[in-house]
């Protein structure tokens, strides 16, 4: 039987397992043919989203691992907004609207509210928060 899944990831990119495991974890749902409609990420998990990490060459590229994630299964990479500005991590409308020079949200992750999250927990039948 088919799911739909959200996943919410409250861990960083790098420093703690959650937000690699919540990777590892949507391909293994993928691969049994469920659905994720969303991925959000909150808490320090907006980490994930800040396209400034660079890893070294021999490291995994979480960041990327996400986006390319996103793109092969249409999976949207929703973050939270006020979450991503407390920790720095802002878009070019965001940037503008603050005077701020630059941004370093990264492509293909989106930034939204906690409406955004509740929309897709309704159309869920799981909700996994790492």
């Amino acid at each position: 039987m088919k799911l739909y899944y959200c996943l919410l990831v409250t861990g960083p990119s790098y420093g703690t397992q959650q937000a690699s495991t919540a990777y590892q974890f949507s391909l293994s749902l993928l691969m049994r043919r469920h659905c994720i409609l969303s991925i959000f990420f909150y808490c320090d998990g907006v980490l994930n989203a800040n396209k400034l990490i660079t890893p070294a060459a021999d490291e995994f590229d979480l960041v990327r691992a996400w986006v390319n994630l996103s793109k092969k299964y249409d999976i949207m990479l929703n973050v939270c907004i006020s979450s991503a500005m407390r920790r720095g991590i802002i878009d070019e409308e965001e940037a503008s609207k603050q005077n701020i020079l630059a941004s370093n949200l990264q492509p293909g992750f989106l930034l939204g509210g906690l409406g955004v999250f509740t929309e897709v927990l309704i159309k869920s039948d799981r909700i996994v928060q790492f």
